[in-house]
């Protein structure tokens, strides 16, 4: 059996080439045709192509948990565009992360990704600058949630979603918490509260409690 390219002291084995498919839709106004064309033409056997019809944001894909599945170490994962795999940037990484842990290489026929294929060294740079991209977006996102918060706290706001109490639900909690056919339960489902947050607003007997007063000024 023929070996391929070494990269980073991995051994990708010629093997098998398993394409993977995806619309969108799967109410037939969107068709697999051209991208089973194009598979075919780079060389993909017709028994081994995946194909699902449902977004690429679900993680519960049928066609896509088979052929994950298929997968053997020294194959490579063949799609049409980087897209048809999924659609978020962190998710496209960790799964061909995973696909390089087991020797599968992963190769993008067309479109923003076509420059990724990772039984190449070039193609393996682009897949780590991918990489990083995805690295800065969580860096990115976490500076920002960090300095929200520290916004917030210098306004004397806490982070974190705010109580669903208003006057108007502390008022009705007030005139029925005292009443003896009163279901907590019920009260909490109707006023769209957590049983915390009614007590820590009112007590068992409609008195109102230090958050409660604050809330009502």
């Amino acid at each position: 059996m023929a070996l391929g390219v070494v990269s980073q002291s991995r051994v990708y084995v010629t093997s098998l080439l398993v394409g993977y498919m995806r619309v969108s839709k799967a109410d037939g106004s969107q068709v697999l045709d051209l991208q089973r064309d194009t598979l075919l033409s780079a060389g993909v056997d017709p028994a081994h192509l995946y194909e699902d019809r449902a977004s690429g944001k679900r993680d519960d894909r049928p066609g896509m948990a088979a052929m994950l599945k298929a997968l053997r170490q020294g194959d490579t994962l063949v799609v049409w565009k980087l897209d048809r795999l999924g659609r978020d940037l962190r998710h496209l990484v960790n799964t061909i992360h995973d696909l390089e842990k087991r020797g599968v290489a992963f190769r993008v026929l067309t479109g923003h990704g076509a420059s990724i294929d990772t039984t190449t060294p070039a193609g393996k740079l682009v897949f780590g600058i991918f990489a990083a991209l995805a690295e800065f977006e969580r860096e990115l996102i976490s500076e920002r949630t960090k300095a929200g918060l520290a916004s917030a706290r210098a306004r004397g706001r806490k982070g974190g979603a705010p109580f669903k109490m208003t006057p108007a639900k502390l008022r009705l909690a007030m005139a029925t918490m005292g009443k003896p056919e009163t279901v907590v339960g019920q009260l909490c489902k109707e006023l769209g509260v957590s049983r915390q947050t009614l007590y820590r607003h009112v007590g068992p007997d409609g008195s109102l409690r230090e958050a409660g007063q604050k809330l009502l000024g």
